[in-house]
């Protein structure tokens, strides 16, 4: 299954994500669903640590972009983040939810289409935490992928 290749690449390829057990929820048409636990990634004033947060919607988003392009066929590629604006509105408190939104069908043949022209593209990659429906941290990164030889 994809969500568990991504999970073992993760927890091998960045320690970093095992080490705040960070969870694969969801994967659908639509979004990815991530996790992780509030205990092992707080502050000092019993939220959620911003630096943990900042981790998980970046990490969020760029598995969002592997998996794109292993859906698309794209097997051997470089995922970079390039820039990104994080937004942190209200404190986390519980244990930690990343929704991550799925770029539209469009914005995904157009990075199809730069891939196989180009062997580069850049898309665009939307996360958010949200406890109890508030909006707690929102996510905005541009990620490029390249095709590796």
């Amino acid at each position: 299954m994809l969500t568990k290749r991504l999970k073992d690449k993760l927890y091998s390829q960045i320690p970093l994500t095992s080490h705040m057990k960070i969870d694969i929820n969801k994967y659908t048409s639509t979004q990815l669903i991530t996790s992780m636990p509030l205990d092992i990634n707080i502050n000092d004033k019993g939220t959620a640590f911003a630096g943990s947060l900042a981790t998980l919607t970046t990490i969020s988003a760029w598995s969002i972009c592997w998996l794109i392009t292993q859906e698309l066929g794209f097997k051997n590629t470089s995922i970079v983040i390039i820039k990104n604006e994080t937004n942190f509105n209200a404190p986390v408190t519980k244990d930690v939810v990343c929704y991550t939104q799925k770029p539209s069908n469009q914005e995904i043949l157009t990075l199809k289409e730069k891939l196989l022209t180009k062997n580069s593209g850049s898309i665009n990659i939307k996360s958010a935490i949200t406890e109890e429906n508030k909006a707690c941290v929102d996510f905005n990164g541009l990620y490029v992928i390249k095709i590796l030889e």
